[in-house]
């Protein structure tokens, strides 16, 4: 039997699971709409996709640094607890080791193949969805890399080496003592974490951003009754004090020294690596970060199962 694309598109809207995967279904079955939700059931498949309307924004963070590379990823699950899953951790262990080849791109890591597995990573955690018992997503990815120096990596909230709830990557390029920069750049991911900048430079700020703040600042310093001179003195202090020195990760004051600015740390630290030092990016990944989360009233449920009793 011709397994057409209308089938398989029926399939899916059932199931809510994969194309490749009704298709495949659908050809193991010849063509049997009945008998291909039952196979996809019995591959788990049909299952996880039951859950996939379940709020992810629990899980892990992983990193993984080889060589001049370093790879980041979040992996979500509905609690927490599965977090602390020996299986769920050696998943996303696998998966940020895969996501050094991946290169950022989350569906070609999504399509690669899981080790020792007969399936793609995709595929992989739809399994475990099933087996778990809980809605599971692979969210994101990204990687840094360096011609020359290092790319560090720190996890905050650690559970296990190199997985936990805040994962930073920071790439320091310089000719300099290897050791020493390493030890820099961690605690410049340590920084990282802490002070959560959305940027490399003022340039790098997104300009709508700035203009949006300039407006703001504006319409408050021409309040005060300022000459138009003064006043745009006053907004662009506003900037760099408010905008820059607080998003912005070279202008920010740095954690660890409370006094000067990260600029200025890097500058410091050429002295003891004995080279120049160029911060050429970050990563920061906080775990569930923009996933809006299901607020539970846990008194008012009880409260409703006993009235219910």
């Amino acid at each position: 039997m011709t397994i057409t694309a209308a089938l398989v598109k029926q399939l899916r809207e059932k199931t809510g699971v994969g194309m490749m995967d009704c298709k495949k279904a659908l050809t193991e079955t010849s063509g049997d709409m009945d008998a291909a939700i039952d196979w996809l059931r019995e591959k788990g498949l049909s299952k996880a996709a039951k859950k996939a309307d379940r709020v992810a924004s629990e899980g892990l963070v992983g990193t993984v640094v080889k060589g001049n590379v370093g790879s980041i990823v979040e992996v979500n699950s509905e609690t927490d607890f599965v977090a602390r899953n020996d299986q769920f951790q050696d998943m996303v262990k696998t998966i940020a080791e895969l996501g050094l080849q991946a290169g950022g791109d989350i569906e070609k890591l999504k399509g690669m193949d899981f080790p020792a597995k007969s399936m793609t990573v995709e595929n992989y955690v739809k399994e475990m969805i099933a087996t778990i018992g809980e809605n599971m997503s692979l969210r994101r990815c990204a990687t840094l890399s360096v011609k020359e120096g290092i790319v560090a990596d720190y996890m905050h909230n650690k559970i296990v080496d190199g997985l936990g709830k805040i994962g930073v990557l920071i790439a320091l390029e310089s000719s300099g003592d290897k050791a020493k920069l390493a030890e820099f750049g961690r605690q410049l991911a340590m920084h990282v974490a802490a002070a959560n900048p959305i940027a490399l430079t003022p340039e790098d700020l997104d300009s709508q951003t700035i203009e949006k703040e300039r407006a703001i600042y504006t319409k408050q310093a021409e309040a005060s009754g300022k000459p138009p001179e003064i006043v745009a003195k006053m907004v662009e202090g506003r900037l760099r004090k408010e905008l820059f020195q607080q998003t912005v990760l070279l202008q920010q004051v740095y954690v660890l020294d409370g006094k000067a600015s990260v600029k200025k740390a890097v500058e410091t630290a050429e002295k003891s690596v004995g080279a120049p030092i160029k911060l050429t990016g970050f990563i920061r990944f906080a775990l569930g970060e923009g996933i809006e989360k299901k607020e539970e009233d846990f008194a008012a449920e009880v409260a409703a199962a006993a009235g219910g009793n």
